[in-house]
């Protein structure tokens, strides 16, 4: 028993830590529903600013931490409650894109600040160890976890012995029952997060000291609070509180067991999503209900109106000038074929989002399977266009699997389950032979008859262009109408006796097919593809992008791409590079917020299109092109 106490005293500590950024993501999600992905965000911002007053300024660590968790946060939360109000009728996508800008805008501020480079972050709580029995315990691991049962036991007492504490589970039951008896509803979801994010800010200033100063991984981290949330059912805090502990006591064993066995070095940091997915998967469907009805859908279309010309015109223009990119950008034609591959990513996104009401934050898991495949079919001697076929074809099933939390669970916990997915598959798979090998890299041809930069690209553009027109053939087909309906009312569709299970499994299939189609492609690029090409993390930043161009199905996802993975070359300045995360978070909140009225990039370019083809000086192109499509709908 001996062997195994240093790893269970580890895991009760970091579990500890774990608890306590999840009871304060629970508190926020259980009385306002919005389940913030920034949670993170506000713990690195509280170990930074922790950080400026007692290193910086040389304040005495307990009142910097008193500042921090106990003035900081809760004005941070206030704000936070404002955002909240605004989202609270808008859909889970809104809601997670919102989140998700904050995430990034934050993380950006705050390496914009300090620098990128991890700061060393010392130990602050006392470090002497104290026998206890054969086990060396240090102060600061008895203090975390007594401030993390403390903290556990005070929520737990608030909430079922005093007055607020019960207006907080009446907010999230009936807010307008709640109203009649005196207590405002807004009060105490302003409460409710001050609260949540002092513990945020609390998680993070205990976990600096182990992993450091750094705003990305601070971010990120508490993300393995999402595995004790999910084993509390995203509304038990007693049951959050033991499910922080048991996912560090899980973490910590795997340590012990897997710690000689290369291939499963990425189990134990994997192991909070382990049970997050295994949670999701197996939990009673009505554990998981979620804290706010999720409002119907109601725009898949421009916003703007448009003409008949406008649609023909644009997509002519765009046709054109990207038939004419090479001759056009010079040395930048890698960052345009690049760009390519991302309009399959976004238009295979757009497919689940816009047209299915399905939200999959795993996406760049489906091309780095595509990817990987694609390399190791190719080095067994298939001819280059059968492999890319094969290659996208083996993420079919892979969609499949990730389809059956779709079948039980609704938006958002779908896209935790998605995210949990791959999460998994990045930390677990990536490095095994099976995709890209220990050293993480695969070599990736390009085609026999397209060595060179610019025949490559019309290789990519030509994949692009049937990938736009199989998304258009699905959302216009029967398909598209049944992928709709789903959307608005899965119930009312299965009275009809549709199969809507299998209407979502084959939505999931054709984005697989597409995200593999495209991480296949983007290896022929620069002749190889790795690990760095597929985090999970890029498959959160995918969803803002996508909101920000706004809502037409085949424009959106090349304003996306050009966004993504074009704009950025043409300003290569310091600053720019710095400030970009700022302003593409604040951009995704104010995006999110308005549902992409205000920032619906497509469909302000379209409209832009048809001013200009409803003037005298191209009302001829604009008749041609509408009496062409005539004619070819008549002779279908």
């Amino acid at each position: 028993m001996s062997d195994f106490l240093p790893y269970i005293i580890n895991g009760v500590t970091n579990g500890s830590i774990y608890a306590i950024a999840a009871l304060g993501l629970v508190l926020t999600y259980k009385t306002s529903g919005i389940f913030n992905f920034a949670h993170g965000a506000v713990a690195a911002g509280g170990a930074y600013l922790f950080y400026e007053l007692w290193q910086k300024h040389g304040m005495p660590w307990p009142l910097a931490t008193v500042l921090v968790v106990l003035v900081f946060a809760p004005i941070f939360g206030v704000l936070m409650e404002q955002l909240a109000r605004r989202l609270a009728t808008l859909s889970t996508a809104a809601k997670i894109v919102a989140t998700v800008g904050l995430l990034v805008g934050i993380q950006g501020l705050l390496a914009a600040i300090y620098g990128s480079a991890a700061l060393q972050f010392p130990h602050f709580l006392p470090t002497n160890t104290h026998a206890v029995g054969e086990l060396r315990v240090s102060d600061d691991q008895f203090i975390t976890m007594a401030i993390a049962l403390a903290s556990a036991v005070s929520l737990y007492l608030f909430f079922r012995n005093t007055r607020l504490g019960l207006s907080m589970r009446a907010v999230v039951d009936n807010p307008e029952l709640l109203d009649m008896t005196g207590v405002g509803p807004a009060r105490v979801r302003i409460l409710s997060w001050m609260i949540g994010s002092s513990f945020a800010a609390l998680s993070g200033v205990l976990i600096a000291p182990t992993i450091g100063l750094d705003a990305f991984l601070l971010g990120l981290l508490v993300v393995q609070a999402f595995g004790a949330a999910a084993v509390g059912s995203f509304s038990s805090l007693p049951l959050t509180y033991i499910g922080g502990l048991a996912v560090g006591i899980g973490a910590g064993l795997a340590t012990k067991y897997v710690g000689d066995v290369p291939f499963l070095a990425g189990f134990p940091p994997s192991f909070p999503f382990i049970v997050l997915f295994v949670v999701l998967l197996f939990t009673p469907r009505a554990r998981l209900v979620a804290s706010a009805v999720e409002p119907v859908p109601t725009q898949r279309g421009p916003r703007l109106p448009l003409s008949r010309n406008a649609q023909l015109g644009g997509a002519a223009v765009l046709v054109a000038l990207l038939l004419a990119a090479p001759l056009l950008v010079g040395a930048r034609l890698p960052s345009y074929t690049n760009g390519l591959t991302f309009v399959l990513l976004f238009a295979s996104l757009g497919l689940l989002v816009r047209t299915s009401g399905q939200v999959s934050l795993c996406h760049m898991a489906f091309a780095a399977v595509g990817a990987s495949s694609f390399s190791h079919l190719s080095h067994a001697g298939v001819p280059w266009l059968l492999a890319l076929l094969l290659a996208s074809l083996l993420a079919v099933p892979i969609g499949a699997v990730v389809a059956i939390p779709a079948i039980r669970l609704s938006r958002l916990y779908l896209a935790l389950a998605t995210f949990g997915f791959g999460v998994l598959l990045e930390r677990l798979v990536y490095n095994t032979s099976i995709m890209f090998g220990q050293l993480g890299v695969q070599k990736v041809p390009r085609p026999d008859f397209a060595h060179g930069d610019k025949a490559y690209y019309y290789v990519v553009l030509a994949a692009a262009l049937l990938g736009l027109g199989l998304v258009f053939w699905a959302s216009r087909s029967r398909l598209g109408r049944l992928l709709q309906a789903l959307s608005d009312s899965p119930t009312a569709l299965s009275t009809l006796g549709i199969d809507v299970n299998a209407t979502r499994v084959i939505v999931f299939c054709i984005s697989a097919f597409l995200a593999a189609l495209a991480g296949a492609l983007a290896g022929g690029l620069n002749g190889t593809t790795s690990t760095i090409s597929f985090s999970s993390f890029t498959s959160l930043l995918l969803l803002p992008v996508l909101y920000l161009a706004g809502t037409n199905q085949l424009l959106s996802p090349v304003v996306a791409a050009f966004a993504l993975a074009v704009l950025p070359v043409y300003f290569t300045s310091s600053w720019f590079s710095d400030w970009q995360p700022v302003i593409f978070g604040l951009s995704a909140v104010l995006a999110a917020i308005g549902s992409g009225k205000d920032l619906d990039v497509a469909a302000r370019v379209l409209a832009a299109a048809d001013r200009r083809l409803r003037g005298p000086r191209y009302s001829v192109l604009g008749n041609r092109l509408g009496k062409v499509n005539s004619a070819s709908v008549n002779a279908r």
